[in-house]
């Protein structure tokens, strides 16, 4: 590559850089016409989007997780698909079928596979852990490889392509637990909690009205792989990704591991924690318009990438301590790495 190419390629990297502050500056403001307070859930929504990974939200009924979901989906100029998971739902309802066609000409029957609705752009997958781990275990393939497999045959799934699911918290009644590879999927989980006074008056006063705001998009198909290219593009220091790499490794029990996960962690993160670190860093970094990603970027990212891989021990609980709180401590811990 010449110099004069090299240029070129920095200068648009530069004009793109600019356009994910942008974009995300302009997915804030369509998503607040609906949705009150939650602005660091809207944040990272917009991480995971850009860094081309799912986000599990996670909430009790009636905190508007399905219409936070919904209307960054109308934000974006994408193919948009909601499948409300229950008991009796199965693999096929998700992933799609064969069917029987005759042809009315020569009377020959074929098999067609028609479609399911995880082919779309962003698939809400709505109180993802009302169904069976049977059922759910039909988006693993889909969430990993972008891909579907049927009858022997795989049909690639259209660029790009998210899962954004709910989740009710597991305590309540009729609900299924997320197997670990399930949870390892999705690049964030996302905790959703209630609003404060004067939020939850400004909900009552917008949801009342005689009129809803319109939500217009702002980001089409083309210029999100764009952007979600340059994310990767953005160049992570040595030092981040040993940092990031030592933050994931020090919540597995072991000789790497931290005082708090020895204490509290029976199972730590795995290898895509670490990826998931530096991706989000990356992206987050972009966001605010930063050439390169930072070790806050990093652990401003940990939570969200960390909870749903940890697993606690029964002295945790014993103790009263939760997944958040042992990660805060490890962040703490971090602090004196750098």
């Amino acid at each position: 590559m010449s110099t004069t190419e090299q240029t070129a390629v920095i200068d648009r990297d530069v004009e793109l850089l600019e356009r994910v502050a942008e974009v995300s500056q302009l997915l804030r403001h369509e998503v607040a016409k609906r949705i009150v307070g939650q602005d660091d859930v809207i944040e990272e929504l917009i991480i995971s989007l850009l860094a081309n990974g799912h986000a599990l939200l996670v909430g009790v009924p009636g905190l508007a997780k399905t219409l936070l979901i919904r209307t960054l989906a109308e934000s974006l100029d994408l193919d948009f698909s909601r499948i409300q998971f229950t008991p009796d739902l199965m693999p096929t309802d998700i992933t799609g079928t064969e069917v029987i066609e005759e042809d009315r000409t020569t009377g020959r029957r074929v098999f067609r596979f028609v479609r399911g609705p995880i082919f779309a752009n962003i698939v809400l997958a709505d109180e993802i852990n009302r169904t069976p781990p049977k059922t759910q275990a039909a988006l693993l393939e889909a969430m990993e490889e972008r891909s579907v497999t049927a009858a022997g045959d795989t049909y690639p799934l259209e660029q790009p392509f998210f899962v954004l699911a709910t989740q009710n918290p597991i305590e309540q009644e009729g609900t299924y637990p997320l197997p670990e590879a399930q949870l390892d999927r999705f690049m964030l989980e996302l905790p959703i909690y209630y609003p404060s006074r004067e939020e939850e008056e400004e909900i009552a006063m917008r949801t009342t009205g005689e009129t809803q705001p319109d939500i217009h998009p702002v980001l089409s198909a083309a210029e999100l792989i764009e952007l979600q290219q340059l994310v990767r593009r953005v160049p992570a220091p040595p030092s981040l990704v040993s940092f990031a790499v030592r933050l994931a490794r020090s919540t597995r029990p072991g000789d790497e591991a931290s005082g708090v996960s020895r204490q509290y962690v029976a199972w730590g993160a795995g290898p895509r924690a670490s990826q998931f670190l530096v991706l989000g860093a990356k992206a987050r970094a972009a966001m605010r318009g930063a050439p390169i990603p930072s070790y806050d970027d990093v652990r401003a990212v940990a939570p969200a990438v960390l909870a749903h891989r940890l697993v606690l021990n029964f002295e945790a609980e014993a103790d009263g301590r939760k997944t958040r709180d042992v990660i805060s401590e490890l962040l703490e811990e971090s602090r004196g790495w750098s």
